[in-house]
């Protein structure tokens, strides 16, 4: 099951949250679901403008050209340039891109920086965070809102971005009563079970590309006091594939 195929499992009616959107690869999915409303996040101009593109003028869907953080203001967004290419996938509010080497670059751009907790949604269900090493700050600035609206979560996190970060993100979020999972090939297995030394090894440096195999980055958090039911919710719609 892909990170789509979680989120379309276990909908809800309510806001859909896209951070990171970049293009709109899950904001335009999220649109065509039942009942849903989405916030899109993606503070790079470049990606804003193909985003806005993308989604038209969807009612049912609000885009916002600022960052998620911690905290309210500015912050600078780094972005990787490779070979005279900038890699937007990478841009980062988190981490420098300096020192690696004469193929990489760095562009900075000032971007807005909001805490989610400002927008007081009370119908949240359902989060997809892509934020290049920033995920900590970003849910530590949602704290508020997951107490209160308990959606689900999918998150991208990765060592080569922050180290100690699969340890600190999933620690955050057990605090405020979450259980978090990953797959690989319709397996579905507690954090617990996870070995950062065989299944997250990359480089750091955007110019190259090896990593382990599997190499395991997007980890699912459910709230505890529906994490059983979810969970078999999700091994069923596999199992029936």
């Amino acid at each position: 099951m892909d990170e789509l195929g979680f989120h379309r499992t276990l909908h809800r009616p309510g806001t859909l949250l896209d951070v990171g959107a970049h293009d709109g690869a899950f904001t335009l999915p999220f649109a065509a679901l039942p009942n849903s409303r989405v916030l899109a996040f993606e503070p790079l101009p470049a990606s804003f403008a193909r985003l806005q593109a993308a989604i038209g003028a969807l009612p049912h869907v609000t885009l916002r050209q600022e960052a998620l953080g911690d905290a309210t203001g500015e912050a600078v967004l780094r972005l990787p340039v490779v070979d005279g290419v900038p890699n937007e996938q990478w841009a980062s509010t988190a981490k420098s891109y300096a020192g690696h080497g004469p193929r990489v670059g760095e562009r900075r751009v000032v971007v807005p920086m909001r805490r989610l907790d400002e927008f007081g949604l009370t119908d949240l269900t359902a989060v997809k965070l892509d934020a290049e090493g920033a995920e900590y700050e970003v849910l530590r600035g949602a704290a508020e809102t997951l107490r209160r609206c308990r959606p689900v979560l999918s998150i991208e996190i990765e060592e080569r971005h922050r180290p100690g970060s699969t340890w600190a993100v999933p620690a955050f979020l057990d605090a405020l009563g979450y259980d978090g999972f990953w797959e690989h090939w319709g397996d579905w297995r507690p954090m617990a079970d996870f070995d950062r030394a065989t299944m997250q090894v990359a480089s750091p440096d955007p110019s190259v590309f090896a990593a382990s195999d599997p190499y395991v980055f997007v980890f699912y958090f459910l709230p505890r006091e529906r994490a059983p039911a979810m969970l078999d919710r999700l091994r069923k719609t596999e199992a029936a594939r």
